[in-house]
């Protein structure tokens, strides 16, 4: 028996995979991935060409099923990052879909092309499954700051947080999840392919998201939708302008965000147009999701909810900064079953992301709300920012300049000044004509506290962003 896909033992003619250019039920699924992972079987690392494709999926699965880690290649990787990423991970072969053409960095590899066709192909046997420990997957880190880093992720950690999330969010086989993320990173990868997989559901990727195809897919039988911010904003658009697809939308069961934060504004217009609250967890490569908004419980906004089953949290001392004790702010540390094992080659990084007492330090900062749901800040390193003797965290001022209908987006940083220390400067794209900067500073005092108010406003085009949607603070201009 599979411990890790048990739908896999008797798999039936219920529909496992729907991806834009082809579906698979689990028992066509189980034949061509358990051919293709006798091909791979016995192999130390494998790579998947992780394209949002029926073929990448089923490479993914039969990476499972074989017992072989996978490494998933995010097919937009810049060359230089892919060579670190083939030469760190060295996998022994690369899985694709037939007739793509690899870069150069890839070239070297033996290639293995995947039969989706279900045709004529029997299922084969498996191979003897590995115990909980063993690597299921190598996936890399953004890299923000250094190369990136490929975290292992055990079998026992996957099952773990997919089984925490599916009682935290009552999932189960029932269920059609459709979504439009990408499948080399751990939101569309475990949680978004693997997670409908583990629990014998059904999973229904859009390729890309709009309100029209949202709206298709759930007319279609889809119960739980996945997405980023960056989705839900651009499907709040949509609803607005056809208020018949947030009806439609608003059929399924749960709406989930996560990877960035979701701004209050928008929970607003999604709630307004499906009658549905958007959930939101919180989670890091390292650590699967640690903490989710429950489906049995309001939704809370501003928070990412409570610890999933098995996990413990605590928020340690801001000691560098010196007092802590404002506003209940501290380090995000984790324990618990859905812990990473460890950076591939990097044993001192992986050393120095512990605790002296064998928590993992997340680099994250936030603070508990009444109610035991924890509300993120930021990051230490760019979102945590000491001004005027105040430690005072960017997303409370970017939650309040979302609120003023002059701002569509905003990113708050904190820049050395002689004086505060810190000044906080505001990076605003305007919804429309741009107001004032005063008028904006004299918003943000007026709902939160004065000594929190922007010193500075900058209106920009656009903020930077990554393919999951986080603001990458590190490119704001100078």
């Amino acid at each position: 028996m599979s411990d890790l896909l048990p739908a896999f033992d008797s798999p039936t003619e219920k529909l496992a995979l729907r991806f834009p250019d082809g579906a698979l039920t689990y028992a066509e699924l189980a034949a061509v991935a358990s051919n293709l992972a006798a091909e791979i079987a016995g192999r130390g690392r494998v790579a998947v060409w992780a394209t949002s494709t029926l073929g990448a999926a089923v490479g993914i699965t039969a990476g499972l099923l074989a017992g072989v880690p996978v490494v998933p290649v995010n097919p937009k990787v810049g060359e230089r990052e892919l060579g670190h990423v083939v030469a760190d991970s060295a996998p022994e072969l690369i899985m694709v879909q037939p007739g793509v053409e690899l870069p150069a960095a890839l070239a070297g590899l033996p290639r293995v092309d995947v039969v989706t066709d279900p045709a004529g192909v029997p299922a084969v046997p498996l191979p003897a499954e590995p115990g909980p420990e063993a690597p299921a997957l190598v996936v890399y880190t953004s890299g923000t700051t250094g190369p990136p880093k490929g975290a292992i992720l055990s079998r026992g950690a996957i099952a773990a947080d997919l089984d925490g999330l599916a009682e935290a969010w009552a999932w189960t086989g029932d269920d059609v999840l459709t979504h439009a993320l990408p499948i080399f990173h751990v939101h569309g990868l475990v949680l978004g392919t693997v997670g409908p997989l583990r629990l014998g559901g059904s999973l229904h990727h859009l390729g890309g998201m709009d309100g029209a195809a949202l709206a298709a897919a759930v007319d279609g039988g889809a119960t739980l939708v996945f997405g980023v911010p960056t989705h839900y904003h651009r499907l709040a658009a949509d609803f607005e302008n056809d208020p018949t697809l947030g009806t439609a939308v608003g059929r399924a069961r749960l709406l989930v965000s996560g990877s960035a934060a979701l701004t209050a504004v928008d929970h607003t217009r999604i709630e307004k147009a499906t009658g549905l609250a958007v959930r939101e967890r919180y989670g890091l490569t390292e650590t699967l999701i640690l903490t989710a908004a429950r489906a049995d419980s309001p939704a809370e906004v501003g928070t990412v909810g409570w610890p999933v089953a098995g996990t413990r949290i605590r928020l340690a001392p801001l000691t560098e900064f010196g007092d802590t004790s404002d506003e209940g702010l501290g380090a995000v540390e984790v324990s618990g079953p859905t812990l990473f094992s460890g950076y591939l080659n990097l044993p001192e990084a992986t050393a120095a992301s512990q605790t002296a007492d064998g928590w993992f330090a997340t680099g994250d900062i936030a603070r508990w709300t009444p109610s035991g749901a924890l509300a993120i800040v930021g990051r230490k390193a760019t979102d945590l920012i000491k001004s005027g003797g105040y430690k005072i965290g960017a997303g409370e001022i970017e939650n309040a300049l979302l609120e003023h209908p002059a701002v569509a987006e905003a990113a708050v940083i904190g820049r050395p000044d002689e004086d505060l220390g810190e000044r906080i400067v505001a990076f605003v794209v305007p919804a429309g004509e741009a107001p004032e900067p005063k008028v904006l500073v004299d918003h943000v005092a007026s709902l939160i506290a004065p000594h929190k108010r922007p010193r500075e406003i900058q209106y920009v085009d656009s903020l930077p962003r990554n393919a999951m949607g986080k603001v990458q603070k590190k490119l704001l201009p100078g």
